[in-house]
């Protein structure tokens, strides 16, 4: 049998995207516990100098709260992508405000507990990893940033808000990225929540500042003179308001009179999602995946359903499946996906989570020109390996695949584990070789991936489907099932129609499993076809 291990097996092209990382949930979990670890350890300081700390007891109140809240059901808690950012944000900067406030009056036991746990802290990357989920959810999702704030997600209803202070964090790191669409969006929020009365610590001119520029640099120069206007209004000293209003009336006197143009006066309607238009990206199918991933834009008419069916297989009478056949339903009969029933227990489930959790590490790509390992920025999840010899589930789940699919998997690379957090998703993708990267899998001596199985292990409360671009299919996960279909035809040329994308988990956490079967010693168990296309 060939073992094919992690450092064997992908390859992907255009390695060049920026999205940002995903903690798995099993480490979100993790960091839960550990914030409710701080808060004990903060209630302990508090008794040591309650009369010195108002401000500190203040916060650990908050906390009390959010983790009787987060630990009750963590998983879920860290289901909603408003939670998972806010957690990141706090253990992030507002954990490390609250350290430089205690050690005024240092306690050993508060700062050593601390210095204990701050190298389990999410970094920098990961706190702005949080806050580009959430807008990649709002782009593919369409959904307004008031929809966040206010904690308006399809299907939930949930008191997780953003305040003034997180829209603008939310904002600030869009513009930091100069991705001044999203810094637009998130500004105007803040701006709008603080307009409505909410407090907040970030003043009006700071946000008018950002925004109005951002406004700018999205060419909507009536709207930036009109927001720089309030901000000189506010504050006339501003070191960069006036200097930045007397450009930009003088670009747009200019550009009228280049056009013969009379001016208009800018638009009163708040700015939210459609009014500016996104910018492009390196993803040619950009808006058909999305668009899928929304449930809109399905191919799958009258006439299609009715060639679909569903049936029993027993693995052309395999011994071990005819006494209790698999069910087998149609997805889309061309290219042919289908999807088995109860294909994993909810106790298979466990132990191949429990296995995987310790080794979940973000998910790696060969690189086809330099062929070195490398994280790949499109595709946003944690993964791991598990072989036959880890566990008898692993070998009992990698025998029943052989026996559904007729296919052998002792060619067949290690059963892949995966876990999509919060905007967790793999963009469009082949799962096989192509021609232009030949040498793919030279390495393994088992010729390219001929099929993927690919099992759910969760149900999803909203997103996270795997879509077909090229053909216009949304498959959604169901906990135990599993889909099936062949990357090559049966003369072994790739069928590019299978391209397909993990589309971003909006709400809930996406665990899936996968084989990818492999084209060595397959050669009688499916021939080659008379064409290029059977």
């Amino acid at each position: 049998m060939h073992h094919i291990t992690q450092q064997a097996v992908f390859h992907e092209l255009n390695i060049t995207h920026s999205l940002p990382v995903s903690l798995s949930a099993g480490q979100m979990t993790d960091l839960i516990y550990t914030e409710k670890e701080l808060v004990q350890s903060l209630r302990e300081y508090i008794k040591a100098e309650e009369s010195k700390l108002a401000a500190v007891k203040s916060w650990a109140n908050k906390l009390d709260d959010l983790t009787r809240v987060s630990t009750s059901d963590p998983e879920g808690y860290l289901g909603h992508p408003v939670n998972a950012y806010k957690l990141m944000k706090r253990l992030n900067t507002e954990w490390t405000e609250l350290e430089s406030l205690v050690l005024q009056n240092p306690s050993d036991g508060f700062i050593s507990n601390m210095s204990t746990h701050r190298q389990y802290f999410p970094d920098e990357e990961d706190a702005t990893g949080a806050a580009k989920a959430l807008m990649r959810l709002q782009d593919t999702y369409q959904l307004d940033s008031e929809a966040f704030a206010r904690g308006k997600l399809p299907g939930v209803h949930s008191d997780a808000l953003l305040s003034v202070d997180d829209c603008y964090d939310m904002g600030k790191t869009a513009y930091n990225e100069a991705d001044y669409y999203h810094a637009v969006l998130w500004m105007q929020q803040a701006l709008k929540q603080l307009d409505a009365g909410e407090e907040a610590v970030v003043s009006k001119a700071d946000i008018l500042d950002y925004l109005s520029y951002s406004v700018y640099q999205m060419g909507d120069l009536p709207r930036a003179i009109e927001l720089t206007r309030r901000l000189v209004a506010i504050d006339s000293s501003h070191q960069r308001a006036g200097g930045n209003l007397r450009y930009f009336e003088k670009l747009l006197f200019k550009q009228l009179n280049e056009m013969n143009q009379a001016y208009e006066p800018p638009s009163e309607e708040p700015i939210q999602l459609g009014t500016y238009s996104r910018p492009k990206d390196h993803l040619p199918e950009r808006e058909t995946y999305e668009a899928l991933c929304r449930g809109e834009g399905l191919k799958m008419n009258e006439a299609r359903r009715r060639r679909l069916f569903c049936r029993y297989q027993d693995g052309q009478m395999n011994p071990r499946l005819l006494l209790k056949p698999i069910k087998e339903e149609d997805e889309w009969d061309s290219p042919h996906i289908v999807r088995y029933m109860n294909i994993l227990s909810d106790e298979e489930i466990g132990k191949i989570k429990e296995l995987a959790k310790p080794r979940l590490a973000r998910a790696t790509v060969r690189d086809p020109k330099t062929g070195v390992l490398t994280t790949a920025n499109y595709r946003v999840s944690k993964s791991a390996w598990l072989e036959a010899e880890d566990d008898p589930v692993i070998a009992r789940v990698n025998q029943r695949i052989e026996d559904i699919t007729g296919l052998t998997v002792d060619t067949a690379e290690l059963l892949q584990v995966a876990n999509y957090g919060v905007g967790g998703q793999y963009e469009p993708h082949y799962d096989f070789s192509r021609k232009d990267e030949p040498d793919a899998f030279k390495r393994l001596g088992t010729g390219n991936r001929v099929a993927t199985f690919l099992n759910y292990m969760s149900d999803v409360e909203a997103g996270g489907a795997t879509v077909f671009p090229d053909f216009g299919a949304a498959i959604w996960p169901r906990k135990g099932t599993a889909v099936f279909w062949y990357n090559l035809f049966k003369s072994g040329e790739g069928d590019y129609r299978t391209r397909h994308a993990a589309c971003p988990v909006l709400v809930g956490s996406k665990w899936v499993s996968n084989k990818w079967i492999h084209e060595r010693g397959q050669e009688f168990r499916r021939p080659c076809g008379l064409t290029e296309v059977d």
